[in-house]
């Protein structure tokens, strides 16, 4: 009977574990894009998407991500998440994120697009690349299809 017992927290454990909500790691020059299948090498442009069930979508750029949302609308989904570009590799959450739009700044898919996780920041980069800001909602026009 403890086996039993055993064996069956186990299962249920598990399950709970495996539906965590949250990023996975970003395997640089390994893992790949979902959107385009290029290896995510570029630390400061990455991107994630998590579902409400947990299922983690990366990405090797923002536009990326944006236009998968786009395509697959029907997934609900819980983060969204961007590099920071002044901390390359650290994921931020883009719906609160401020994006930069700068010719002089070359993103893996060329949308010349950036993330950062204080607007200030942002600014202080367009004022030495040029380029315009934005936040979440005002750049999903800008990328891919509506």
């Amino acid at each position: 009977m403890k086996m039993k017992s055993f064996i069956y927290t186990l299962i249920i454990s598990l399950a709970l574990i495996s539906c965590e909500i949250g990023p996975k790691p970003i395997h640089y020059g390994q893992d790949g894009c979902e959107y385009c299948k290029m290896t995510i090498v570029d630390k400061q442009h990455a991107s994630e998407l998590v579902t409400n069930k947990g299922k983690v979508y990366k990405f090797d750029a923002i536009e990326c991500m944006i236009n998968f949302r786009k395509e697959h609308d029907d997934i609900q989904y819980a983060l969204y998440l961007v590099n920071d570009f002044n901390n390359p590799g650290e994921l931020i959450d883009a719906t609160m994120a401020t994006f930069l739009i700068s010719e002089n700044i070359s993103s893996p898919m060329g949308a010349n697009l950036s993330a950062f996780y204080a607007e200030a920041a942002a600014n202080e980069v367009q004022s030495s690349h040029g380029g315009e800001v934005y936040d979440w909602h005002e750049i999903q026009p800008f990328i891919g299809k509506n």
